[in-house]
C-alpha cells in the first residue's frame, strides 16, 4: 500500500507538470490554430530570466517568477508581430516551420547568454521532505503541492477565459474564421497576438514550475515538451480539461510501469497509452466535434 501510495503521488506530480505544458499547447491552438514547437525554449528563455534575477541577484523568488510571466507575455507576443505574422496567411506548414526555427535559435541564444552548464533553480518551498497521513508516510513535498495548487488555478482561469468572456469569444473566433470575425468588429491581429502572448505566459510559468528545485540547462525543457504534447494530444488538442486529465494519465502511468514492471519501460508505456487512447478516439478523450469537410 505505502510502494502504491507513493507511486500514485509521484505520477501526480509528473503528471501536473506535464498538464501545465500542454495547458500551454492547447491554448496557443485554441487561440491560433498553430502548434507552436517553440513553445519550450520560450519557456526555458524565461525560466534563466528568473534564474539570472533569483539567484545571481539574491532578488525573492517571487520577483524572479513575476519578471517571468511577464517576460513569457512580452516575447509571445513579439514573436507573433514580428516573425509569425510573415507567414499566417501562407500555408499552415509554413508557421510550423518557423516554430521549428525559433526553437533552435533560442536554444542557441541561451547558451551564448547563459552557458550551457547545469545551474540549480530554486524551489519557493521545502522540497526535502513529505508527510505522513496516520502511519502512512506520503511521498510529497510542499512544493509538489505548491505545482498543484498553481497548475488548477491556471486550468480554472483559462476556462474562465474562453467560457466566460467577451474576449475568449474573440479568440476563438478569430482562430476559426478570421474573415467572419473581422465582418463582426473582431480585431483579428490583435487577438492572434493576444493568444500568442498568454499563450507564452502560462508556458512560462509551466518552465518555472518544471525548473523548481531541480537543474536547468538550455534544452532542460525539451523533455516536457515531448511528454507535454503527448499529454496534449491524449486530452484533446483543444480542451484544457483534457489537458490536465492527459498530463495526469501520461504521468500515472510512467510512475506505475516503473514502480511494477521495469523503468527502462517508461517511455513504452507511455507509447501504449497513447496508442490506444488514439485508436478508440482519434480526436483525444475530450476532443469536441469536428465539422465534416465536402
Amino acid at each position: 500500500m505505502q510502494q502504491f501510495l507513493n507511486l500514485t503521488t509521484t505520477g501526480i506530480t509528473f503528471g501536473v507538470l506535464y498538464a501545465a505544458f500542454a495547458l500551454c499547447l492547447v491554448l496557443i491552438f485554441r487561440a491560433t490554430r498553430i502548434i507552436n514547437f517553440a513553445q519550450g525554449a520560450q519557456a526555458a528563455f524565461t525560466t534563466y530570466l528568473a534564474y539570472e534575477l533569483v539567484v545571481e541577484r539574491d532578488q525573492p523568488y517571487w520577483v524572479g517568477f513575476l519578471v517571468a510571466l511577464v517576460a513569457g507575455f512580452l516575447l509571445g507576443a513579439f514573436i507573433e508581430r514580428v516573425v509569425v505574422r510573415r507567414v499566417e496567411t501562407g500555408p499552415e506548414i509554413n508557421a510550423v516551420i518557423v516554430t521549428l526555427g525559433l526553437f533552435v535559435a533560442l536554444e542557441a541564444l541561451i547558451g551564448i547568454l547563459f552557458g550551457q552548464d547545469f545551474l540549480g533553480f530554486p524551489a519557493p518551498f521545502d522540497a526535502s521532505s513529505g508527510f505522513a497521513v496516520g502511519d502512512t508516510q506520503i511521498a510529497q513535498t510542499a512544493n509538489d503541492r505548491y505545482r498543484i495548487l498553481s497548475v488548477l488555478v491556471a486550468l480554472g482561469l483559462l476556462v474562465a477565459l474562453f467560457r466566460f468572456t467577451d474576449v475568449g469569444l474573440r479568440l476563438r473566433a478569430a482562430a476559426f474564421g478570421q474573415e467572419v470575425a473581422r465582418l463582426l468588429g473582431v480585431r483579428v491581429g490583435r487577438m492572434l497576438t493576444l493568444g500568442w502572448a498568454l499563450a507564452g505566459l502560462f508556458g512560462s510559468l509551466a518552465g518555472v514550475l518544471i525548473a523548481g528545485g531541480g537543474f536547468i540547462s538550455p534544452g532542460f525543457m525539451q523533455t516536457s515538451v515531448i511528454f507535454g504534447f503527448v499529454a496534449a494530444v491524449l486530452g484533446g488538442l483543444d480542451s484544457f480539461v483534457g489537458a490536465i486529465v492527459g498530463g495526469l494519465v501520461l504521468g500515472l502511468t510512467q510512475s506505475y510501469v516503473a514502480g511494477y514492471v521495469d523503468g527502462d519501460l517508461v517511455n513504452m508505456g507511455a507509447l501504449a497509452v497513447l496508442l490506444v487512447v488514439l485508436l478508440a478516439k482519434p480526436g483525444g478523450l475530450f476532443s469536441s466535434s469536428v465539422a465534416r469537410k465536402v
